[in-house]
């Protein structure tokens, strides 16, 4: 038995298709709706699962297509984001046999699928229950002289049991073995893990930003964000940022180091004491209540990534005060609070071998200085509207 399924997000297309070929099913997948309608023809599915907001052609397009021009009886079912009750209706008006709402498990579409066409005689061993969420996220994850401390399993663990994710390693000009650890990492697993190779040592602050702008090149992506290789930051606590950006209008969501109760946050005490007192200093230079700006976790809708990291920036370590300054800068200062948010984490750990050392820290009072002269001597931050994205292929393994 065939199946055909048509997303616009190749994120959610992974997941699905390496389930429904485990029980046994012949998949084929389509991020394009425009090709889909030949591939329809020419595949003849037994079964039509498809997205509702897609570009070009929305999935209504794709029903009207197979049951109107083609007058096909293939079932259909609907796998969609979108809860809109007209739109629903619509669709079962239009002859769909089921409408299934993100996020949903794996299993659950199973159930559906064997319910709809039956069952194959030749499944395989079914891989770990997978949630197919509704959006789809890229994480930055700068990388150098990482050998020792990067958490390889933590990493592939995570982008297995969490659909939705595509991971951007940015091997910061490392001259350890980090690189061919990296390449290994992503052995196998091409379609959601990227290795983005910097000969030379630029600093966090331009790892990052190149890593942010070579993400942004993805348009299945509908949140881009950066997180330490250390793992400083758990990665469910990251998720849990995504959750908020993705239930909410905010811009960016910060992670938090700040201490409250059922939290493990855990710091040497001298870096503790510097800590609150470049805190202190930041929040009077932003003139907003931030706690935190540090913390090296945060998630971003893909519409800010050029006004953040189009232009370089003037430190290598302060560079989450630069991006706030910018948001800042572009929004209104008003506009920019209810843009941004700072969500305290469950969990943060100072990992040791940490880059910036306590003589970093006492030049930050003089960076901070720099930051607060160039931001509030610039006019209002207006993006280039023929800024490209693009990146220098041969950079990029892969």
């Amino acid at each position: 038995m065939k199946i055909l399924a048509i997303d616009d997000q190749q994120l959610v297309l992974l997941p699905l298709k390496r389930r429904l070929s485990e029980l046994g099913y012949e998949v084929q997948t389509e991020t394009d709706a425009l090709k889909a309608k030949a591939i329809f023809d020419n595949f003849q599915p037994d079964l039509v699962i498809v997205d509702i907001n897609m570009p070009v052609i929305s999935g209504i397009e794709i029903i009207r297509y197979i049951r109107g021009t083609q007058k096909s009886q293939t079932p259909i079912m609907v796998l969609s984001g979108n809860t809109d009750d007209n739109l629903i209706v619509e669709s079962f008006d239009l002859g769909v046999e089921d409408y299934m709402k993100k996020p949903l498990s794996l299993d659950e579409v199973s159930a559906r699928v064997k319910r709809l066409i039956g069952a194959t005689s030749n499944q395989k061993e079914v891989s770990k229950n997978t949630i197919i969420q509704k959006r789809c996220v890229g994480v930055v994850i700068p990388c150098y002289n990482e050998e020792d401390r990067l958490s390889s399993k933590e990493f592939t663990d995570f982008v297995e049991k969490h659909s939705g994710y595509h991971l951007c390693f940015v091997n910061d000009g490392s001259k350890d073995n980090t690189l061919h650890i990296l390449k290994e990492l992503r052995k196998g697993r091409e379609d959601y893990i990227t290795v983005y190779d910097c000969e030379q040592n630029g600093g966090k602050a331009e790892a990052v930003r190149l890593g942010m702008l070579h993400m942004a090149n993805y348009t299945d992506l509908d949140y881009i964000g950066f997180l330490d290789a250390d793992l400083s930051t758990d990665l469910t606590d990251f998720d849990d940022l995504v959750k908020t950006i993705e239930t909410s209008n905010f811009k960016i969501v910060s992670g938090s180091r700040i201490s409250r109760m059922g939290a493990n946050i855990a710091k040497e005490s001298a870096r503790q004491i510097i800590s609150l007192t470049i805190n202190y200093i930041i929040r009077k230079i932003l003139k907003m209540n931030f706690k935190d700006t540090q913390c090296g976790a945060k998630i971003m809708d893909k519409e800010v990534i050029k006004i953040a990291f189009e232009e370089r920036f003037l430190t290598k370590w302060l560079f989450d005060v630069e991006i706030f300054m910018r948001i800042k800068k572009h929004f209104g200062a008003e506009k920019a609070d209810g843009l941004i948010c700072e969500q305290p984490l469950k969990r943060w750990i100072h990992a040791d071998g940490s880059k910036l050392s306590m003589k970093d820290s006492a030049k930050i009072v003089f960076q901070l200085g720099h930051i607060a002269i160039h931001y509030n001597q610039q006019k209002k931050i207006k993006p280039n509207k023929n800024f490209n994205y693009a990146i220098e292929p041969e950079k990029v393994n892969g």
